[in-house]
């Protein structure tokens, strides 16, 4: 993995204030007017079109963003509490307005961890972050998802040029807290808008201004950057679909990507009976301190309907003892 473009520096300075002589200005990139998203001449528009890895056993796909759901993924379907039901990408009415089906990243513990959300095309990556802004609904907060993003900050724009987009954020958006909640809500913001496969890094804006010095934590931004720059707040295993809420039928379909011992890993599905109804194990395309993808499908025996878990966990190399990485509840078909 490259280096990490950011470094954690011990300074009272103001946040913009050029601690090292050799970080890197962030690109002037052009800002549209609030809530729009554009791409440059050229570029393809950020419509929000995800489609992601065939079925099977593994993909591969770098490390750059996670690969996006596929567009007829039989396991899953908008979650209860936060959105109605919608098909992926449906037309509104006569309008022409479309709604897309993508994900937001809050915090399970201290990892990055999606959540479902409906948003309105053509300015899908705006719409994201909003929703991000917004924070985790009642669901999601009572299953243990918070969010590192201070309430109260706000989305100015966004700009997609070059397959990287420009966030400009509120003053509040830094305000408060630590290193780590400093990297969190700089990956939340990350993951939210590479969800999309036009966007493979970020930059970000405060107020409008290049931002070269997050925080008062001194975490400095040497360029765009991208997901693989926050393996730190990356769970071992980050499941990409199902998500929190969803209901799934069998066979399912889990896709995501994974750094583990050997790439390998298991995942378990317990239905509302405690039943353990299908414990498979998952081969990701690499592993041991680098992050691969993952893809599979696989047949499920639940005793009967209702709320039930998937749990992504591997076996210690030192012990033997099942180690838990990660939990998404769901609702589980017989």
């Amino acid at each position: 993995m490259s280096s990490q473009p950011w470094s954690v520096a011990r300074s009272r300075r103001h946040r913009h204030a050029a601690l090292f002589t050799t970080a890197l200005t962030l690109p002037a990139l052009a800002l549209t007017a609030c809530g729009t998203d554009t791409a440059a001449p050229g570029t393809p528009a950020d419509t929000g079109r995800l489609s992601g890895p065939s079925a099977g056993t593994g993909t591969s796909g770098g490390t750059s963003g996670a690969p996006a759901p596929s567009t007829s993924t039989r396991s899953t379907s908008t979650p209860p509490v936060t959105t109605p039901s919608a098909p992926r990408t449906t037309g509104s009415g006569g309008t022409g307005a479309k709604s897309v089906r993508t994900a937001v990243y809050f915090l399970h513990g201290e990892k990055v961890s999606p959540a479902p959300r409906a948003v309105t095309a053509p300015a899908t990556a705006t719409a994201a972050v909003r929703a991000l802004l917004a924070g985790p609904n009642g669901y999601e907060a009572r299953h243990g998802r918070t969010t590192a993003v201070p309430s109260g900050t706000r989305l100015r724009s966004l700009v997609i040029r070059n397959h990287v987009a420009t966030v400009d954020l509120s003053g509040r958006y830094d305000d408060g807290g630590g290193s780590l909640s400093m990297q969190e809500r700089l990956a939340q913001v990350v993951f939210t808008v590479t969800r999309f496969p036009t966007v493979h890094k970020v930059a970000f804006e405060i107020d409008g201004k290049p931002v070269h010095h997050f925080g008062g934590e001194g975490i400095v931004l040497n360029g765009p950057v991208g997901r693989a720059d926050f393996e730190n707040v990356s769970p071992a295993v980050l499941a990409e679909s199902p998500l929190i809420g969803d209901t799934v039928r069998t066979p399912l379909r889990v896709w995501g990507s994974a750094d583990t011992f050997e790439a390998e890993f298991r995942l378990k599905v317990t239905d509302t009976t405690g039943h353990t109804a299908a414990d498979v194990l998952v081969r990701a395309t690499s592993g041991t301190g680098t992050r691969g993808t993952f893809d599979v499908t696989f047949p499920y025996k639940a005793a009967r309907t209702g709320p039930g878990l998937l749990t992504a966990y591997f076996v210690s190399p030192a012990d033997g003892r099942p180690v838990t990485v990660d939990t998404v509840p769901l609702t589980v078909n017989r």
